[in-house]
């Protein structure tokens, strides 16, 4: 395989994997879920809440697993609730039969993460979460467990996002500096490259008196997935002002939405993936949405580099993060092909150009 042939699969080639059946699913895909490197994946007609997580491992099946975990099964037709601290087992409308070439990684979308909906996808045979092998056949199933809020969803809710790639596609250190001096990677921030673009926390705003998060409320109503600007964001959030310091106590097992110092740019022809910076520098946990597709950012379509949200979690003691503190790293990925439409020109994109910013379900 040359190097030609390592990247990203685009939208279009999403959209032909669909129609030669290297995805498969009971409808057609949504207007808006194909996005330009990933396609959001649909939840199907019938939950299970189960008495743990759990990976299926080699020569197992996930159904399998249910008979012998499930607690009971319940529809989604209508809609439903999942309770925070329950886990779920989601089959999804999508399967695959992918390809000997193609391997996939999935995510949680974006609203997802930002509603601290811990959810990742499994497949039969998996000995990972969120891992699709190459050559892979078979059904897709999602594991969902709210964390701070109740959340109401229903088959065809989309929780979870997939992306394909052939090969290796990841551009390595010395490639993203040239990429970074002729594109700008990243602004607002002095740009660190160390397997990937280092990524720091903003915690001033605008100086005093400025909003630079939220911290999620207890007890709160319940959240519809599918929803659009239909919450008051004080009934569930407590909002998180500069008060003349540049740090923060996080406090055990609370949840935070804050954001980066550095405004992001993802080129067409690259996407860019945020991984956890180094598990051993600090008990706190960014749950990351991860996936940032082509033209996040991107100046042509009025981005202007846009802000990194992070989902924070302190572990079993409370932590202090300071402003500027290394939280991520931006790992990017070369495209196969320049997708047919980059991220904000005309799909529904709700974070283009974006600050510190709750999920869509927010007025």
């Amino acid at each position: 395989m040359t190097a030609a042939e390592h990247g990203i699969l685009p939208a279009q080639a999403i959209a032909e994997m669909f129609e030669r059946g290297g995805i498969s699913a009971p409808r057609r895909p949504d207007g808006d879920q194909i996005q330009p490197a990933s396609l959001d994946l649909r939840l199907g007609p019938l939950a299970y809440r189960v008495r743990a997580s759990f990976l299926p491992g080699p020569g197992a099946k996930v159904m399998e697993k249910l008979d012998r975990l499930k607690l009971h099964a319940f529809d989604l037709t209508r809609g439903a609730v999942l309770e925070t601290g329950c886990v779920y087992i989601v089959p999804l409308l999508e399967g695959l039969n992918l390809a000997g070439d193609v391997s996939a990684t999935t995510n949680p979308k974006s609203s997802t993460g930002r509603l601290d909906v811990f959810t990742r996808v499994i497949t039969d045979d998996g000995r990972a979460f969120d891992t699709v092998p190459a050559g892979y056949r078979g059904p897709l199933y999602a594991e969902i467990s709210p964390r701070t809020f109740p959340v109401l969803v229903r088959e065809g809710s989309r929780l979870s996002q997939i992306r394909f790639r052939k090969g290796q596609p990841t551009v390595g250190d010395a490639e993203l500096a040239e990429v970074h001096r002729q594109h700008g990677l990243v602004s607002g921030g002095e740009a660190t490259i160390g397997v990937g673009v280092h990524l720091t926390i903003d915690l001033r705003g605008e100086g005093d008196g400025a909003l630079i998060g939220y911290r999620g409320k207890r007890h709160t109503g319940v959240i519809d997935m599918d929803a659009r600007a239909a919450q008051d964001p004080l009934d569930f959030w407590e909002p998180i002002v500069h008060r003349g310091r540049g740090d923060l106590i996080l406090d055990p097992n609370e949840f935070y939405i804050l954001v980066s110092r550095e405004a992001v740019h993802v080129p067409p022809l690259f996407a860019a993936e945020m991984v956890p910076f180094d598990p051993l520098v600090g008990e706190f946990r960014v749950h990351y949405a991860g996936f940032f597709d082509p033209g996040f950012g991107h100046s042509e379509i009025g981005g202007s580099g846009s802000r990194a949200v992070l989902e924070v979690r302190s572990h079993e003691v409370p932590f202090i993060v300071e402003h500027g503190q290394t939280v991520g790293r931006l790992v990017y990925e070369h495209m196969l092909a320049r997708p047919d439409t980059l991220y904000g020109e005309g799909i529904g994109s709700n974070y283009q150009g974006q600050g510190l910013k709750l999920s869509k379900h927010f007025r």
